[in-house]
């Protein structure tokens, strides 16, 4: 049994499969009142607020921290070389919470963009800051369609341990996937996008190709190997994943099945409106990829 938190826990998606291989989960910090609500309705308590405002000696001593925070920038005022160079930015209290409880290890996830976010520069602050606290780090980028995922989804992750380990981050699987698996086979029409949002989708992206641009939406049936990743905006107009019907406009995917589409299990509970589900699921991280690394990191846990 080991012990571990979960900051900007968002709705639980890198809790979930830690807990399923039998680690406690001790400390959740998530700001959003809306993931909160959904996390309470999941795990059964609500999550601390803000993190920025927790003083990291209130949080219990763990084996693992988790976090999935946000990209940002780090404006270097003079090279400070510890984590005061991140101070300003929401890495800060990963790192400040690393630094005080020095977990045996953690976990953390980002888009791939972190990859050259200011030329590279956030990255290779944040590599400097845990090195100086003598975390030894692997760091990946894995996409949710090679781990049984019908969704295009690259996300970089952070492995750090204490000790010198031979971990190594999973390979892909070789399940073949398909959209038609995770559609429900009756969906209400109120699903189907409009006459209106389905002509300015073409239009856009008619004036997007003519200017040679890719932009515009995204169709895709049950056919469709992957789709593309869904995010937090999904809710305006569902143009990144618009399912194909017959003799009809596209439909949007429902709540149920964006829920499937991150790798969520079948008795997830969804207390939120159609809006605020699709922005939770649209800033999670895909389950199935946080499965695989769980199950390499917990012989060293």
């Amino acid at each position: 049994m080991f012990k571990f938190i979960d900051l900007f826990a968002g709705i639980g998606g890198l809790r979930i499969p830690f807990q399923d291989i039998g680690g406690e989960c001790i400390f959740t910090s998530e700001m959003d009142k809306y993931s909160q609500l959904t996390y309470q309705e999941n795990f059964g308590e609500v999550p601390s607020g803000d993190i920025t405002t927790i003083d990291e000696k209130v949080i219990p001593p763990h084996d693992l921290l988790l976090a999935g925070f946000p990209c940002q920038a780090f404006s270097l005022a003079g090279k400070r070389e510890g984590f005061d160079d991140t101070r300003g930015t929401l890495f800060f209290d990963v790192a400040r919470i690393l630094d005080f409880h020095q977990p045996k290890a953690f976990l953390l996830e980002n888009v791939k963009g972190l990859k050259n976010h200011d030329q590279g520069k956030t990255l290779q602050t944040i590599i400097r800051v845990l090195n100086k606290m003598d975390y030894n780090l692997h760091i990946e980028v894995l996409n949710a369609k090679n781990f049984g995922l019908p969704q295009n989804r690259e996300r970089i992750f952070i492995v750090g341990f204490k000790e010198m380990v031979n971990f190594e981050f999973p390979r892909k699987c070789n399940i073949k996937t398909k959209l038609g698996d995770i559609l429900e086979k009756e969906v209400d029409g109120k699903y189907t996008i409009s006459n209106k949002i389905w002509k300015n989708h073409k239009v856009r992206k008619e004036k997007a190709q003519s200017k040679g641009y890719g932009f515009g939406y995204s169709l895709f049936n049950k056919e469709s190997e992957y789709t593309s990743t869904i995010s937090a905006r999904y809710y305006k107009d569902g143009s990144e994943i618009l399912i194909e019907q017959e003799n009809n406009n596209p439909r949007m995917l429902t709540p149920r099945e964006a829920s499937r589409l991150q790798g969520f299990p079948a008795d997830f509970k969804i207390p939120v409106s159609n809006t605020q589900a699709y922005k939770q699921f649209g800033n999670s991280v895909p389950v199935n990829v946080i499965k695989a690394i769980a199950k390499n990191m917990t012989p060293f846990l």
